[in-house]
């Protein structure tokens, strides 16, 4: 693990994992989502490993190593800086891999920052794949239209439920380490929400300045309680299909829900994403 500075002055902590080959064959930068924290991705970052890749996976900000004070508490202007924590980490790798192929993989919250990433510093990755990914402003709307209770309309499909966690994956070990972890199921502050919200309607139901070769992955459950049986996921492609882009492959896993990198079908859910990265990354 290392730290950086971001450029508010918190410390970010990093995750890695280096593969044993001497050369590396490309790097793998990850994005947790909300309420959770990098080390839930070790068993995708072996994978990638033991595939060439080095592998890098922040405690975003409010998570993790990275929390300061309460979980989940972004700081001021803590969307945004939660934004600019990923491109910053992305630069630093860039310079510890000059001349390494680089691809983002973000799930859910990660995934919406990355979104609005892709509006901004596109040109720093050479490839993006969003897990649990999905058009945030319809989420937004359908948590609105559910009175704000996020639970209850998450796991609305899955009753009677075992644990308040059921929507994240049919797997029950999963949904066990997860409810008993102790740097999970929190949610984000709400002025870094409304934020995320208010930036959702402006900007990311509108896709611009995506360079329109970028490759790009999207991954999702048909059963992801995000994205109203892939109604807002379907949106969300179509958005980038009409913004132009050209390389964008669309993986839906029958019967999946919301954490499709710890689902029943793990092995192969990352055996499809190190094939995509791997065309990526030549």
């Amino acid at each position: 693990m290392f730290t950086y500075t971001s450029a508010d002055g918190l410390t970010i902590h990093v995750h890695s994992w280096t593969p044993t080959r001497p050369q590396v064959r490309g790097v793998v930068q990850i994005a947790h989502g909300m309420g959770e924290h990098a080390a839930r991705y070790a068993h995708l970052a072996e994978t990638l490993t033991g595939h060439g890749y080095a592998v890098y996976a922040a405690d975003q900000r409010g998570h993790g190593h990275s929390i300061s004070g309460t979980p989940g508490d972004l700081g001021p202007d803590g969307w945004n800086m939660f934004v600019a924590d990923m491109a910053h980490l992305t630069k630093i790798l860039r310079t510890r891999h000059p001349a390494a192929p680089l691809v983002l993989v973000a799930h859910s919250l990660g995934a919406m920052a990355a979104q609005q990433y892709l509006l901004d510093d596109a040109e720093l990755l050479d490839g993006v794949a969003l897990s649990g990914a999905t058009a945030v402003d319809g989420l937004f709307a359908n948590i609105a239209a559910a009175g704000g209770d996020l639970l209850g309309l998450f796991n609305a499909e899955f009753q009677p439920i075992r644990t308040d966690a059921d929507w994240i994956s049919r797997d029950e070990a999963q949904v066990d380490a997860y409810v008993a972890d102790p740097w999970c199921g929190f949610a984000v502050d709400d002025t870094a929400m409304a934020s995320l919200a208010s930036i959702a309607v402006r900007r990311l139901a509108h896709p611009t300045n995506i360079p329109p070769d970028l490759p790009v992955y999207i991954m999702v459950g048909d059963r992801d309680a995000l994205n109203a049986r892939l109604k807002l996921s379907d949106l969300a492609v179509q958005r980038y299909r009409d913004a132009g882009l050209t390389d964008l492959t669309y993986r839906i896993y029958p019967g999946a829900r919301h954490e499709i990198l710890n689902e029943l079908n793990r092995d192969e859910v990352e055996a499809d994403l190190v094939e995509w990265i791997a065309r990526v990354t030549g």
